[in-house]
């Protein structure tokens, strides 16, 4: 029961504007702060969609003591959650209407003519309604090729289009259709609201569903195969699964998270995607010897550290016009703790190549960040200039702003992001860089290396 008081005590407060999402979740003294965490910002994902369900049920008419905040909370968890699993009294009185409650939301996908609960939720981000994210899809090279998973789908009756020639072409996807990214060879997008979490190929591992803009790091660090590799802030393992395919599964992936349950995960995900060069670590990235002999090879590191997330498209702050979670003295911490990372990868002996990347749209996490760290490293390291033709770059009162890169919902049909790639200079090992990745419209130099062996797909 006290999961759920918290929880709708933080939303009267979040409704008063008495501070932002996880200030408020982290102050209530909960015991399990990531439970309560979860289900607010869910609660909240579902607002509109739970007010109409109410009102269709009559349920505070009937309930009088049930508040319109606790309300929400019940019905998600019962309805869209984990379907009630704790909360005493206030279980026994939503088990009395949980028929009514399930037939109201039968007629509300009826009503509006759709079969998922996610296409209930209405995007409440400026934009977001002509600018919805396709549903990206990463083959992974370690289990199939790209044009098998091609060919599965299109037995499916999938409609396949082709290449991509701009990102104009991704928004007008219908259902059943799909098509190859513009810019990622071993990326397809599909329709906004196709749902392939239950689909053989992803519960098998063989495709991974990974927004482009998080794509972008591992493809542009393109480590060569046999090559040694940290991915410092690794959990949850989308990213650490695509340098392994890149890498061909040879050589060593150095996988370091300091969440123990986000590293479980993370080791489920690379299990299914068939990973078997890495090395996982509950660790903090920034207690990592640089000088201890296992690292001495690594040239490769991916940086992808804690950020605001305000990128994400309906991130919860702007569901909330929640303004303090973007406040000034969160984004400097951010930015120091941030900044701190970045040196202690530029700091291993051997490494070469360094990408650093967030999914904020906030200079303090960008551009100053490696501005700063220029300033430190300028004579050691270059900023590269990656993928001229990206339509979106870096911002202009960073000198060097556009040599980074930037992704922004309508322009590049992505999450928010952000990427800068840091290389050795002054011919330092030079010579064993594998090929940086700067023009995407070259198909083979963007194409992860070949794999020897693939599994042939049949359709079940």
């Amino acid at each position: 029961m006290a999961l759920y008081m918290q929880a709708a005590a933080v939303l009267g407060k979040l409704q008063a504007k008495r501070g932002a999402v996880k200030t408020l979740v982290y102050n209530s003294g909960h015991k399990n702060i990531k439970q309560l965490y979860a289900l607010v910002c869910e609660t909240l994902r579902y607002a509109s969609v739970l007010e109409e369900i109410i009102g269709m049920t009559d349920l505070l008419k009937k309930e009088k003591k049930l508040q319109i905040n606790v309300a929400k909370v019940l019905v998600y968890d019962l309805l869209f959650g984990k379907g009630l699993k704790c909360g005493g009294n206030w279980k026994v009185l939503m088990m009395k209407h949980r028929s009514q409650l399930k037939s109201a939301l039968a007629r509300l996908k009826v009503k509006r003519k759709v079969c998922n609960n996610e296409d209930l939720i209405e995007s409440k981000t400026s934009g977001t309604k002509d600018y919805q994210l396709p549903r990206y899809v990463r083959v992974n090279l370690l289990k199939t090729s790209v044009e098998d998973v091609i060919d599965y789908f299109k037995r499916e009756d999938y409609a396949y289009l082709g290449q991509a020639t701009d990102i104009a072409e991704l928004k007008k996807l219908a259902h059943k259709q799909f098509i190859s990214d513009p810019h990622l060879s071993e990326l397809l997008a599909f329709h906004p609201k196709t749902d392939l979490h239950k689909h053989f190929l992803y519960t098998a591992g063989h495709i991974i569903l990974q927004d482009k803009a998080s794509c972008l790091p591992a493809h542009l660090l393109n480590p060569p195969m046999g090559s040694h590799v940290i991915d410092a802030c690794a959990a949850p393992g989308n990213k650490t699964s695509h340098l392994a395919a890149i890498l061909c599964n040879k050589g060593k992936l150095f996988a370091f998270d300091l969440d123990t349950k986000r590293l479980a995960t993370m080791g489920t995900l690379l299990l299914r995607a068939g990973v078997a060069c890495h090395e996982m670590a509950n660790q903090d990235f920034l207690l990592v010897d640089p000088n201890n002999s296992k690292y001495k090879d690594v040239k490769y590191i991916l940086l992808d550290p804690s950020c605001s997330g305000s990128g994400i498209v309906n991130r919860l702050n702007q569901m909330t016009d929640d303004e303090e979670s973007s406040g000034k003295q969160r984004l400097q911490a951010l930015g120091a703790f941030q900044h701190k990372a970045l040196c202690h990868a530029l700091s291993f002996p051997a490494v070469e190549r360094v990408v650093y990347s967030t999914c904020s749209v906030h200079r303090e996490e960008n551009e100053d960040v490696v501005e700063k760290v220029l300033e430190q490293y300028g004579s050691n390291f270059r900023l590269v200039n990656l993928m001229p033709s990206w339509p979106c770059r870096g911002l202009d009162s960073f000198p060097q702003g556009p040599r980074c890169l930037r992704a922004i919902l309508n322009e590049t049909l992505t999450n928010g992001f952000f990427v800068a790639m840091l290389e050795k200079q002054n011919g330092q090992n030079r010579e064993s860089l594998a090929p940086v990745k700067m023009e995407e419209e070259n198909p083979e130099e963007s194409s992860p290396p070949a794999q020897t062996k693939k599994v042939k797909l049949k359709k079940m």
